[in-house]
């Protein structure tokens, strides 16, 4: 007999047991791919390869293939690389920030989001290094590397150098604590493999044995990684918003912008978590483990979030007018009523109006209404980089260098290779790793002490 809770829904369903979970979560890696997930792998690998085109015409040509100018220096490559950099935020909060919190319902999602998290980082490093032009003539210079010619170093008081630390950090850490989570699971599918499978399963997990005192160091070993990991939930955006918030242009000149872009990157990284965890637990079937549950407390999440970036933005507009400060005034009149007051409303649209629907309980515990929202949450959020970043530069202080940017093919073209790239790493992980984990969704399963002996 499974016991539940009288108040509280269960985190699993089902009536499953210890072997059900094992069974279920394992047949994915172990069974042979299915036509969904061949059909999803050949779109990505098209995509990607589509992509390809325009970031080796990029590499060959230099960047003067995309739409930049003089007056508009930054556009679609660092909207694209604060964007991938948010997609991200989501893995850190919910393996770290609710691990030290106790919160039971991040275990049927921690290691996707985890993942997630890995390769939207190596999206996002991708934009700084084509921007380089030539990154294999010094892309190593962003280190601070000893070097033979005199006092050359990298510029310690640049946010774009504090960019280069944080996000190495970044991906370290989430890369170390997701595979360490990884070590049980492959140590468990391991004993169930044979052949050629089991040496490999057996060299990921690291010889893994089971035993009291090795649960006792991975457990401790958790903890001190979601310790290390929890200030990153908030640095690491903070220090890209400085790249911004550090200059003298109009529309970034502003001390709202480290809560404000910490806000966004969980309110962007929780949609993707939820886009791709609804496709999976369709196509893995894997509805009694990703539950009801685990997708309205996101979309609650996304709630809070989604509401103190619409503050945000509200606050830019009342700072700017109180400021009495024209050219930054004018910035703001601009995004809302300029050339670009397209990207704008959209960008209000999705990222304010729309997540104010999951109040209403009937939406948010709704599939198909999340999985399209979590879409529109991820489109706005993407507007929002390209508003503070193109309508600030293309009008400045002085009207003889205002200017429009246009992006080109090379554009969109390199923006679509990320999405190949993220969307073939996400795909083979869920088929070659343990996509939900095992060992912890065991530790949530209310079962009688009959059920667990059998």
């Amino acid at each position: 007999m499974q016991v539940t809770s009288s108040v509280r829904e269960p985190l699993v369903t089902g009536g499953k047991t210890y072997k059900d979970v094992t069974h279920d979560v394992a047949r994915q890696v172990e069974g042979k791919p299915t036509i969904g997930w061949l059909l999803g792998l050949a779109v990505s690998i098209g995509v990607l390869l589509l992509g390809f085109i325009a970031v080796a015409a990029t590499v060959w040509e230099g960047i003067g293939m995309w739409g930049l100018n003089k007056t508009v220096g930054w556009a679609w490559d660092i909207t694209n690389f604060v964007w991938w950099v948010g997609i991200g935020h989501a893995g850190t909060l919910i393996s770290a920030v609710l691990l030290l919190f106790r919160q039971k319902w991040r275990t049927s999602i921690n290691r996707a989001a985890e993942a997630m998290t890995i390769f939207a980082v190596i999206c996002a490093a991708m934009f700084p290094v084509l921007h380089m032009g030539r990154p294999w003539l010094g892309a190593y210079w962003a280190l601070p590397l000893p070097n033979v010619f005199g006092s050359l170093w990298v510029n310690f008081n640049s946010p774009l150098l504090w960019d280069v630390f944080a996000i190495s950090t970044y991906f370290s850490v989430s890369l170390v604590f997701w595979y360490i989570g990884l070590i049980p699971d492959f140590a468990t599918i391991r004993d169930r493999a044979t052949g050629i499978r089991k040496t490999i399963y057996g060299a990921l997990s690291f010889g893994w044995d089971g035993a009291a005192k090795t649960w006792m160091r991975y457990e401790s070993v958790s903890l001190i990684l979601a310790g290390l990991a929890t200030p990153l939930v908030l640095s690491v955006h903070t220090i890209v918003s400085f790249d911004f918030a550090t200059s003298v242009i109009p529309g970034w000149h502003t001390t709202i912008f480290p809560p404000y872009f910490v806000a966004g990157a969980i309110f962007s990284g929780f949609a993707m978590v939820l886009t791709l965890m609804i496709i999976t637990r369709k196509v893995f079937k894997l509805e009694d483990y990703i539950t009801m549950v685990h997708i309205e407390l996101m979309n609650i999440v996304i709630i809070i979030t989604g509401s103190i970036v619409g503050i945000a933005y509200i606050t830019e507009f009342f700072i700017a007018w109180y400021s009495g400060v024209a050219a930054e005034q004018y910035a703001f009149i601009n995004r809302a009523f300029g050339p670009y007051w397209w990207a704008y409303w959209s960008m209000m649209t999705c990222n304010v109006i729309s997540p104010q629907l999951f109040w209403f309980k009937k939406i948010r515990t709704s599939i198909v209404f999340t999985f399209a929202l979590s879409l529109v949450v991820n489109i706005g959020m993407w507007f929002e980089r390209f508003v503070i970043i193109v309508t600030s530069l293309h009008r400045d202080f002085l009207p003889s260098s205002w200017a429009m940017f246009y992006p080109t093919w090379a554009d969109v073209g390199v923006y679509l290779f990320t999405f190949g790239l993220f969307f073939t790493l996400f795909l083979l992980f869920a088929k070659f790793f343990p996509v939900i984990n095992m060992a912890e969704v065991k530790s949530v399963l209310k079962s009688s002490s009959e059920k667990v002996n059998k």
